[in-house]
C-alpha cells in the first residue's frame, strides 16, 4: 500500500486519519501540535518535522486545516508542501477553504509535478469515526479515479462534483444554509420563550412540525427550484404566509425580542405579494433570489 501523508490532527482530522490507518495504510503525520499525532504513531504511523517532509515521504497527502489561512501556509508557506511535493504526487485538501486560494496552490504545485483535489466534508448523522460522511471530491477526473479508494475509507458516500473547487463551492453553501436555519430556529425559540410560553413544551411542538416541514420544503425545491416551476397557485399561498410571519414579528416587538432573519422573511414575502403573488406557494419567493442574482437554477441540460 501507498504511505500517506496527513497534516491537521484536530478534531476532524485526527479521527479521518484513524479511519486510513485503519484501512491498512501506513502514515507519516504532521501537526504543530505534536501530541495530536501520539495515538496515531503508536499505532505504526511515522512522524514528520513540518508539512514539506510529509510531501517529501509520500505520494499522497491529506490535509484537515481550521481554514484559508492555515491552508495557505501548510500548503505554500515555509516548510510547507510546495518545497516537498514531486512529479505525480496528489494534494488532497479537506478543509472548508477558499476556491481562490485552491486554484492558485494548484497553480504552484503543478509547477513541482503535483496534483491538487479538494474533498471537503459533510458529516451525516453517525458522526466522523463511523464514516458517516460525504465527501464531496472535485479536481481532474483522473486524479480522482487514482484517491477515489482513499476517500472510500473516509467516508461512506463519495461524490464527485466536478472541476477544482466545486467540492468546496457546495460545502459553503450547505453550510451557509444549515447556519441560517438554525438562526430562524433560534428566533423562533427565544420569541416563545420570552413571550411565556414553557421552552421543553415549545421545542416539542415546533420539532413535530419541523420534523414533516422539513421533509416537504426539500420535496418542494426538487420539484419546483430546477423546473422554473414557480407559479403554481397553492392552498397556502404567500399571502397567507406573510400574515403568519407578521403575526410573528409583532409579537417580537412587543417582548422586545430583535428578529432579523423574521424581519427579512416578511420583507422578501411582501416584494413578491406587490408582484401579484399572494396566492402562489412560497416556492414562488425562490425566483426573488434568481432575479436579484441574475441567474436562473436548473438542471444540466435543461
Amino acid at each position: 500500500m501507498k504511505t500517506i501523508g496527513f497534516v491537521g490532527l484536530g478534531t476532524i482530522g485526527g479521527v479521518i486519519a484513524r479511519n486510513i490507518q485503519k484501512a491498512g495504510h501506513p502514515m507519516v503525520l504532521h501537526d504543530i501540535r505534536s501530541e495530536a499525532c501520539e495515538s496515531l504513531v503508536a499505532a505504526g504511523a511515522q512522524r514528520a518535522g513540518s508539512p514539506a517532509e510529509v510531501a517529501t515521504r509520500c505520494e499522497v497527502v491529506f490535509t484537515s486545516l481550521p481554514g484559508p489561512v492555515e491552508v495557505e501556509a501548510v500548503a505554500l508557506g515555509a516548510g510547507g508542501l510546495l518545497h516537498g511535493v514531486r512529479t505525480g504526487s496528489i494534494y488532497v485538501d479537506l478543509s472548508s477553504s477558499s476556491v481562490d486560494l485552491l486554484k492558485r496552490i494548484a497553480k504552484e504545485l503543478q509547477l513541482r509535478g503535483a496534483r491538487v483535489m479538494d474533498a471537503p466534508l459533510i458529516v451525516g448523522k453517525n458522526g466522523i469515526a463511523s464514516k458517516s460522511v460525504q465527501v464531496l471530491a472535485s479536481g481532474a477526473a483522473e486524479v480522482y479515479a487514482e484517491v477515489k479508494p482513499l476517500l472510500d475509507t473516509i467516508g461512506d458516500t463519495v461524490v464527485y462534483t466536478g472541476e477544482l473547487g466545486t467540492g468546496t463551492v457546495i460545502k459553503l453553501a450547505h453550510n451557509l444554509v444549515r447556519r441560517g436555519i438554525g438562526l430562524a430556529i433560534g428566533e423562533g425559540l427565544v420569541l416563545g420563550a420570552k413571550a411565556g410560553v414553557d421552552p421543553e413544551m415549545l421545542w416539542q411542538c415546533m420539532h413535530w412540525g419541523l420534523d414533516v416541514q422539513l421533509q416537504q420544503l426539500l420535496k418542494t425545491f426538487s420539484e419546483t427550484a430546477f423546473k422554473g416551476n414557480h407559479e403554481a397557485r397553492a392552498s397556502f399561498g404567500i399571502g397567507l404566509a406573510r400574515k403568519d410571519v407578521g403575526l410573528a414579528t409583532e409579537l417580537g416587538r412587543q417582548h422586545d425580542v430583535p428578529m432579523p432573519i423574521a424581519a427579512l422573511v416578511e420583507q422578501t414575502m411582501v416584494h413578491a405579494i406587490s408582484r401579484g403573488w399572494s396566492e402562489q406557494s412560497t416556492a414562488s419567493l425562490f425566483r426573488l433570489q434568481e432575479e436579484a442574482a441574475a441567474i436562473e437554477v436548473r438542471k444540466r441540460g435543461e
